[in-house]
């Protein structure tokens, strides 16, 4: 998939982190990410990559949330830093990718442009897991049309639910749990319930898309907690850690840059 001549700082506003990568002539900068409440060092990520921008072809900002009062925030920061040259994905222009969801429905940002990315980048029907503060596994057709998925708690909020909604469950920090079998402490076992569970809850799902659409799509994964979870799962084919990236990309592709994009933009209820 290439970006030639896109000049763009990508930004992806989440839950709890802020993802910021910078693209020189279509190509992707190592990213970085930020606790939310790390407002500076934001800003300073931010303002580094518009000086290596400043003098390219175009120079935008391009804004992805599903946390808009941060979003908000920032952007009014990065207004005063680049005048006219600041837009929000699904606010000035649609992310190109088909949807076929009910009339009211309001994916999260992220979802599209991760459904963006993925179909963009293999031309097929695929699933895509993005496992952070939530997990969500969705589905995109042979045609490149976002049919929906699914969501649940991620990792983290699972182990502190556990630890908020006990009397005596510890206060676990996710990570891979030891290659024992069994959880021969508490620790363990909650490390086991959760690896497992998530592991199980993909795997289950991806059955029943694979079911519904009649064949066995690609599964690609993305999101902080996916290497942990699934760089031994079968199931997954490809570990894409800066997805949502790539798809405010291609959204700056097709609106900005004018040029054509691989997904499609039509939407049906």
């Amino acid at each position: 998939m290439s970006f030639s001549g896109v000049n763009i700082i990508a930004i992806s506003v989440g839950n709890t982190r802020t993802a910021i990568g910078h693209f020189i002539d279509g190509e992707l900068q190592p990213a970085a990410r930020f606790l939310n409440t790390d407002q500076a060092g934001i800003n300073s990520a931010v303002k580094s990559a518009w000086n290596d921008l400043r003098d390219t072809d175009s120079p935008t900002i391009l804004i992805a949330s599903v946390n808009d009062p941060i979003a908000d925030a920032l952007q009014r920061d990065f207004e005063d830093l680049a005048p006219e040259q600041v837009y929000r994905a699904e606010v000035d222009f649609p992310i190109p990718i088909g949807r076929q969801l009910d009339a009211q429905a309001k994916p999260g940002v992220d979802r599209l442009l991760n459904a963006a990315a993925a179909f963009s980048r293999l031309k097929q029907a695929c699933i895509i897991v993005d496992a952070g503060t939530a997990i969500t596994v969705d589905f995109v057709d042979g045609e490149g049309t976002f049919q929906g998925g699914a969501i649940a708690p991620g990792a983290a909020m699972q182990l502190a639910s556990l630890h908020q909604h006990t009397a005596s469950l510890p206060d676990v920090k996710f990570d891979k749990p030891d290659s024992e079998s069994f959880g021969r402490n508490t620790k363990q076992a909650m490390l086991q319930g959760v690896y497992f569970g998530i592991q199980g809850m993909v795997r289950r799902l991806v059955e029943n898309y694979a079911e519904a659409y009649g064949a066995f799509p690609m599964v690609i994964a993305t999101g902080g907690d996916a290497q942990t979870i699934f760089e031994d799962e079968e199931l997954v084919e490809r570990i894409v850690p800066d997805l949502t990236l790539i798809g405010l990309a291609l959204t700056a592709q097709t609106h900005l840059y004018g040029l054509a994009s691989d997904a499609t933009e039509s939407t049906s209820d």
